[in-house]
């Protein structure tokens, strides 16, 4: 396993794993209830350990990086069957993001 593997590969990674081991594709939308479901997973760590809820004891096993990759995961599934190349569009929202609010946060009085 690279260290530091790219997008490209990332989305190389989960083609494969799918075209073989996971026979094939879901449909787009299963994955994106799928991806809602991880999501919904993430968001109860987030809340309980994080947030203002108490943990329950069941919840203080929960992994929060496996639910992250979880979520990852299934993007990158989307994006594979959608046909995003996700470092493309990566460089798109950076730049959209850049320029966008180049002074926006900065001038925000809420963040200093």
């Amino acid at each position: 396993m690279n260290a530091s593997p790219t997008l490209q590969s990332v989305q190389s990674q989960v083609d494969e794993w799918i075209t073989t081991i996971g026979v094939r594709y879901f449909s787009e939308l299963t994955n994106m209830t799928i991806l809602t479901e991880e999501v919904g997973e993430l968001a109860r760590i987030m809340a309980r350990r994080y947030g203002d809820q108490s943990e329950k004891p069941t919840d203080r096993d929960a992994n929060l990086a496996d639910e992250m990759a979880d979520v990852l995961w299934v993007l990158v599934a989307l994006a594979n069957q959608t046909g995003v190349d996700l470092t493309e569009a990566f460089h798109q929202n950076m730049a959209k993001k850049t320029l966008r609010d180049s002074d926006r946060h900065a001038n925000n009085p809420k963040l200093k």
